[in-house]
């Protein structure tokens, strides 16, 4: 028997869908509704809320990739286990209080927002249920330990970093584009480190706001009279644009990181 999916009851969903919201407003320059949802999101999900540690017991397995079967294995019992330790009642009540604050701020239609990864979201949901019946969670249960634990042909692998990590990518950064890092890219840095122990929500706040900024920017050079007597230039600058448009429809991943970087050094010259 096929068990239906609740996506409001999702707290993953929840939390993604207002992140696509934010992008969107963002982009549409809606300071006003974009200012409401960082709100919601910081009061909702900050560290130590319990949808704040349901969120991560998702993202601990949403995000995990390439993995050795055996730790496959153990990563999503772990899973479980902590999500089982989460009082259940209280989830439901923040859950409650969330979609009733989206309902009356912004609409319904925040839920039918595209979201990144929503069948295994829907999988892992039916997995902690404590409704599910056992031979359903077992199955569950096999089906995303295949599916971390091997990489799609023909993607890159995403890899957790460390500090050490870091320091390379910054090093190999600075030698090809720049004899220092601009401190927004330190900022950057910093908050793409950060991500890997707090779900990601401090890194997709910043990378919103900075998105929006560099847009701005980007979009000011095109009045530009050099840039508007020089068609090469104005195209290019319009492929930016383009760029930042499209990072609404995709996860954060060390590929984008780099493409904003780098975005981040042509903003800084066109504002000298």
């Amino acid at each position: 028997m096929k068990m239906r999916h609740n996506k409001k009851r999702n707290t993953a969903f929840i939390y993604e869908t207002l992140i696509s919201e934010l992008t969107q407003c963002s982009l549409n320059k809606d300071e006003e509704r974009r200012g409401k949802i960082v709100s919601l999101i910081k009061e909702h999900f900050r560290k130590g809320t319990v949808l704040n540690k349901e969120l991560a017991a998702y993202m601990t397995l949403i995000d995990s990739d390439g993995l050795e079967k055996d730790v496959a294995t153990r990563l999503v019992a772990e899973a479980r286990r902590v999500h089982a330790s989460l009082d259940k009642e209280e989830i439901f009540k923040k859950q409650t209080e969330l979609i009733g604050e989206i309902n009356k701020n912004f609409s319904s239609s925040v839920f039918s927002n595209f979201v990144n990864n929503y069948k295994s979201m829907a999988t892992i949901s039916q997995m902690f249920s404590q409704t599910t019946p056992i031979k359903k969670v077992v199955l569950l249960e096999q089906k995303l330990i295949d599916s971390i634990s091997k990489t799609d042909e023909g993607l890159e692998e995403t890899k957790h970093i460390d500090n050490l990590v870091y320091r390379t990518f910054a090093t190999k950064f600075n030698e090809k584009y720049s004899s220092n890092l601009l401190e927004e890219q330190k900022d950057l840095l910093g908050h793409y480190i950060s991500s890997f122990s707090n779900n990601s929500v401090e890194l997709k706040l910043y990378l919103n706001e900075e998105i929006s900024r560099l847009k701005d920017t980007v979009q000011e050079s095109v009045e530009d009279e050099e840039i508007v007597s020089d068609l090469d230039m104005k195209s290019k600058i319009n492929e930016v644009l383009s760029i930042l448009d499209g990072y609404k429809n995709i996860p954060i991943n060390e590929s984008m990181v780099r493409e904003v970087l780098k975005i981040q050094s042509l903003a800084k010259e066109i504002q000298s």
